[in-house]
């Protein structure tokens, strides 16, 4: 007799993340209830504004869901999936990009390799609430669910516009290289049908390190987008000023710098200018060591700049970018090769913040993928410094177990008032909503956890819940 196969439900438990114990459950309950239908606050994400100006019906399911999104790539890619079969260009060009459904059979095949994962909590989430999917994905039923996905994505309920307002999302942040237009800003803001606020976020990661094979042209492209010689330090001191004005003139409250390290010792203008001359000769005119200094010092000077102009800093040391050299080659960056190294903030961070560290309207907002300086070095930081906040737990730690860990680490130091409100980080915008609501059901738990033991009392949980995901975001990032 053939054997029969029976599709595993796909139904959300209504208390996931809660406690086990009846009564704590109970206060979480309560807790989560008063937030889970509050407005999204997205300070922090990658999601491209032109989506959202152009809203353009998405192409399938598999580039929305699984092609842009690094954290579904790099499991995949751990479980002996080829990034070729996920829809990534191969710049080798040996392997032309597979259709949609392909892709989207390569997730349901391996869909038992996301369990106990985050990836696995937000899918679930966002399948069955965004897409009314109600079997777990497998291989017996990949071609149907595909095409019940792409049938919804033809519709206009489904256009970028339509979800962003059925998601619920007030404010998204998007993440924008520094001679970007903004022109797709530009149009959302000016459009009057769009009710929802999309900022933009200035990046430049790139000028910090002048032995980086792009960044004379960094330096020299920042330059032609502000009308400004950059061949001399304090004119791409003076450029930088320049293009930071234009994002705030655009709405932007925040800046996002990713570094190897938080190293903030200040140079001498003449050494900097030193510097600055020799890199601009080659990335052989400058020695290593020289290199790590003028990083430092640009680091302080981004510091100097926000104060100036009071954009947010969002600082996040810590990740060994491009580890695998083959797959950066072949299928470029944000490839799911992106890794965590050992964080430090307290010492390397004394210069910036004995100059701005209790400057009125400077906030730092401190990320880390090594969880084990929350409770040593950020959560001490920002319990003393006024610019100090507690960026939330984020990429490989923004898991429903880590954000517990994280509010125990910090709130002994420096409470709840002084963090960041959750982060959602991703390029892959239907899991917004899904990832929001794993971060309020992890809060509500860990606020229930603190009612049970009678430290505080439920209605003090019921507020700070509701501080978490507005207040605190809004003033952490002047939004």
């Amino acid at each position: 007799m053939p054997q029969t196969t029976t599709a595993t439900p796909l139904a959300p438990h209504p208390d996931r993340l809660f406690a086990a114990d009846p009564g704590a459950r109970a206060v979480a309950r309560t807790v989560y209830d008063a937030v889970k239908d509050a407005p999204i606050l997205s300070p922090h994400g990658h999601v491209d504004a032109a989506l959202i100006a152009d809203d353009r019906l998405f192409e399938d399911p598999a580039s929305l869901l699984i092609t842009p999104d690094h954290y579904v790539l790099r499991l995949l890619h751990a479980n002996g999936v080829g990034l070729e079969a996920l829809g990534r260009v191969d710049l080798s060009g040996t392997h032309p990009a597979p259709p949609g459904r392909a892709v989207w059979r390569q997730l349901a095949e391996h869909w038992d390799d996301f369990l106990g994962t985050p990836v696995r909590y937000w899918f679930e989430t966002e399948l069955h609430d965004v897409f009314g999917l109600t079997e777990q994905p497998s291989a017996a039923n990949a071609d149907a669910q595909y095409d019940h996905i792409a049938g919804l994505l033809r519709t206009p309920a489904f256009r970028p516009r339509a979800l962003f307002d059925a998601f619920g999302i007030e404010v998204l942040a998007t993440t924008d290289g520094p001679t970007a237009d903004l022109a797709a800003h530009a149009r959302l803001a000016a459009d009057p049908t769009f009710t929802g606020r999309v900022v933009p976020t200035f990046r430049a990661d790139a000028v910090f390190d002048p032995s980086g094979p792009d960044w004379r042209h960094v330096v020299a492209s920042i330059g032609e987008a502000a009308g400004i010689d950059t061949g001399t330090h304090d004119g791409l001191l003076a450029a930088l000023r320049a293009r930071r004005r234009y994002f705030i003139q655009h709405g932007a409250t925040a800046t996002d710098t990713g570094v190897l390290d938080a190293g903030s010792t200040p140079l001498t203008a003449s050494e900097r200018a030193r510097i600055h001359a020799a890199a601009l000769e080659g990335p052989s005119g400058v020695t290593a060591s020289e290199a790590v200094a003028y990083r430092h010092d640009m680091l302080y000077r981004w510091a100097e700049m926000s104060v100036e102009d009071g954009l947010v800093m969002q600082l996040h040391p810590g990740v060994l970018r491009n580890h695998h050299g083959p797959t950066l080659e072949r299928f470029g960056p944000d490839t799911g090769h992106d890794l965590p190294a050992v964080g430090s903030f307290t010492e390397p961070l004394r210069p910036l913040l004995e100059s701005f560290g209790t400057a009125p309207g400077f906030h730092l907002v401190l990320f880390t993928v090594d969880e084990t300086v929350f409770s040593r070095e950020i959560g001490p930081l920002a319990g003393f410094y006024p610019a100090v906040y507690a960026g939330a737990p984020w990429w490989f730690i923004d898991t429903p177990a880590a954000i517990g860990r994280y509010r125990a680490a910090i709130t002994d130091s420096a409470s709840f008032t002084k963090t960041s409100g959750f982060i959602d980080d991703t390029r892959a915008y239907c899991s917004i909503p899904a990832r929001h609501d794993m971060a309020r059901r992890a809060d509500a738990a860990y606020l229930a956890s603190l009612v049970v033991t009678h430290e505080i009392t439920e209605e003090d949980a019921v507020r700070t819940a509701r501080r978490i995901v507005s207040d605190i975001p809004r003033a952490t990032f002047k939004l």
